[in-house]
């Protein structure tokens, strides 16, 4: 069980950890090479400005990439911790550190999946993590100790926890992260010296799309090195699309029917493609493993009913995959079907039943 704990480096994750872990009762040591930073988290409620008297259950190590490796090691051979996790979000320098160590049973690679748009410790929040998925990357030589450690800080923070081993987790970061990023920071930067009546006109979709290319420059520059190859790799896959995609506008641009025929196909075949992988990426944003399970409701067409229903529904939206409406044989009958998860399933049903809802009605 988990009592005491040091949180190395007191910026917006480390300080949620300890704000986390602090507000379940674990005993939480900042410590950070800017005391002032530890300070202002201290006063926040992330725990107290001290080094451990004797090595605590587990050390989250909370600092930059690039530092990452090196600041284990120096923190393993102070004897820190009983166990060792970061918060990188590529593992695979980090574990190469303590290979040649003595060390390796002591240490979980970690990636908790949040974060936020300004750094340090007056952006964190104690439910930062609550809910989002936390991923573990023990190595072969990773104690079960260090591991069932590591899985309860994930469970003191309210995260889920995914255990994968640390190359296949560079490699997905890279696909649905780190390259994602790049995407937006160079959608973001054609926009820099956009026209003032192109900038009036910007929407949701664009804001949407530079939204994390907002996020610290500096921190970002550090995560696409630690896993360069990798989001170089997949960028390179992207760039092939690209082209295709840049041929099949220039085909179509042509005074030449069957090169119009031609790019009006890989446009088509692009943008299905798309349509599909977005029903892969909201699929997969709810997806533990298990099928969903329908939860169907009977209302009458009445103004205003439909609405009140989805404001029911809206509570669990994140756990929910999909919502259908169907016309009942009843002029004025619909029926809704709402896709969730299993355990959101029920809590759904029952919530729906208290509130008088007819659930399970035939049409």
């Amino acid at each position: 069980m988990i009592r005491t704990t040091a949180v190395v480096g007191t910026g917006l994750i480390g300080t949620s950890v300890g704000l986390a872990l602090s507000s379940r009762g674990v005993d939480v040591h900042l410590i950070d090479i800017d005391e002032r930073t530890a300070h202002v988290a201290a006063a926040l409620g992330a725990g107290t400005v001290s080094a451990p008297a004797r090595p605590v259950d587990i050390a989250v190590l909370a600092v930059p990439p690039h530092v990452t490796s090196k600041v284990l090691t120096e923190q393993q051979s102070r004897g820190l911790a009983r166990t060792y996790t970061d918060v990188a979000g590529v593992t695979g320098p980090a574990y190469r550190a303590v290979l040649s160590g003595p060390h390796l049973a002591d240490y979980v690679g970690g990636h908790p999946m949040a974060g936020g748009e300004q750094p340090g410790p007056l952006a964190a929040r104690r439910d930062l993590f609550e809910d989002r998925r936390w991923v573990l990357t023990p190595g072969p030589a990773t104690s079960q100790s260090a591991l069932n450690r590591s899985l309860e800080l994930v469970a003191l923070c309210r995260a889920v926890p995914v255990v994968m081993d640390s190359a296949s987790h560079d490699r997905a970061i890279a696909l649905v992260s780190h390259v994602p990023h790049v995407v937006s920071a160079l959608m973001a930067a054609c926009l820099e010296n956009a026209p003032a009546e192109a900038l009036r006109l910007v929407g949701r979709e664009v804001r949407e799309l530079t939204r994390i290319a907002g996020e610290d420059p500096q921190l970002w520059s550090q995560i696409l090195r630690a896993n360069v190859s990798t989001v170089a790799e997949v960028l390179g896959d992207l760039a092939t699309h690209l082209d295709a995609t840049l041929g099949a506008l220039h085909d179509l641009a042509l005074d030449a029917p069957e090169a119009q025929e031609r790019g009006l196909a890989v446009l088509e075949d692009l943008l299905h493609r798309g349509q599909r992988g977005t029903s892969a990426v909201r699929g997969g944003a709810v997806d533990h493993g298990t099928r969903s399970e329908t939860v169907s409701v009977g209302i009458e067409g009445r103004p205003g009913e439909l609405r009140r229903l989805l404001s029911v529904v809206e509570e669990f939206k994140r756990h929910t995959t999909g919502i259908n409406v169907e016309q009942c044989a009843r002029p004025s009958g619909l029926r809704i079907r709402i896709d969730a998860l299993p355990p959101t399933a029920g809590l759904l049903e029952a919530r729906l039943k208290e509130e008088g809802w007819n659930v399970l009605a035939p049409c």
